[in-house]
């Protein structure tokens, strides 16, 4: 018989373990959140600061909701509102990948379940600090 010291020590090892493995088969998904922010920020990297900048400020309104947030786009023009309809459409894709369907337009979006909504939440936050990362790398 073990001793509970033993015993303590003995699962502390097999958290460990458990936590260290990644492999699909346990359900971890990385969703390649920085390669996307990578690309994001990478295809506009020639463009002037204030573009670039936008990423500041998309991180920014995150915390107002994804109404706000897809309302950008259509609020600004040029270089900027291609950024933001690129920034959304990637979480498009990401959440796609995720088995949620991002609605684009504004209807449906006050609609959009709430379960889902706050993984598009998290799931934007942390894309627009991935983006101000490389944002940071990029800037001239």
């Amino acid at each position: 018989m073990a001793k509970p010291k033993d015993k303590k020590n003995k699962n502390k090892k097999s958290q460990a373990t458990s936590t260290t493995n990644h492999s699909p088969e346990v359900g971890w998904e990385t969703y390649s959140l920085d390669r996307y922010a990578h690309d994001l920020v990478f295809q506009r990297k020639e463009l002037d600061n204030e573009v670039l900048n936008q990423v500041h400020k998309m991180r920014s309104t995150v915390a107002f909701g994804l109404e706000r947030f897809w309302g950008e786009q259509h609020r600004l023009d040029g270089d900027k509102a291609a950024y933001w309809r690129a920034m959304w459409h990637t979480l498009a894709t990401i959440l796609q990948d995720a088995g949620i369907a991002l609605p684009n337009d504004a209807t449906n979006l006050w609609e959009f379940d709430q379960n889902h909504r706050k993984i598009a939440l998290a799931i934007l936050t942390q894309l627009c600090d991935c983006a101000i990362w490389w944002t940071q790398r990029y800037k001239s």
